[in-house]
């Protein structure tokens, strides 16, 4: 990709945030549950993204997003550590592909703790699948405009003479 001076680029400390050190078990543990948490968040994140077509100006919303998901993880921590352990092994162990339905047991045993002490209940099938309408109060960003070009070569005048096909028409049933 080619740069030229007059492109802005965020700075390294405008890009460093404090990254969520979990695995790839835990992610897919808690997955459920944080995209529930971070809904708001992530939804503004995506629309930004969408609209602007520019991820630098979607920096913020990012952070924001990061945030979420370590406050998510630190509640989680303190409330249903056991549990999402048990459960988050049990991923990680039981399959190659970390795969939920060998883990139902003690999936349900996290999804009940998450739901007592943070107040989040396991979305279902097909939740985040769903159109959603998110309200933002972030400006709309401006429709840029079709460009409109002159017809390259102009048409017959209406007036011209149009002689009938030689050998018929091509369109039977127009005729």
């Amino acid at each position: 990709m080619v740069i030229t001076n007059d492109i802005f680029l965020p700075k390294e400390e405008d890009l460093t945030v404090e990254e969520c050190p979990l695995s790839t078990p835990a992610l897919r543990a808690g997955a459920f549950h944080l995209g529930k948490y971070c809904e708001a968040a992530n939804n503004e994140f995506m629309l930004c993204r969408n609209e602007t077509k520019d991820p630098r100006q979607c920096v913020e919303a990012g952070k924001a997003v990061t945030a979420c998901s370590m406050e998510f993880f630190r509640k989680l921590k303190k409330t249903c550590r056991d549990e999402f352990a048990q459960y988050t092994h049990c991923l990680d162990q039981s399959s190659g592909d970390l795969q939920f339905r060998f883990c139902r047991k003690t999936q349900a045993v996290y999804d009940k703790c998450v739901l007592e002490n943070l107040q989040i209940e396991r979305p279902e099938y097909g939740y985040f699948c769903r159109a959603k309408v998110h309200d933002t109060d972030r400006p709309k960003p401006p429709v840029k405009e079709k460009a409109v070009y002159p017809d390259a070569t102009p048409g017959l005048p209406e007036d011209y003479p149009k002689p009938p096909a030689k050998y018929g028409s091509r369109f039977l049933w127009m005729n």
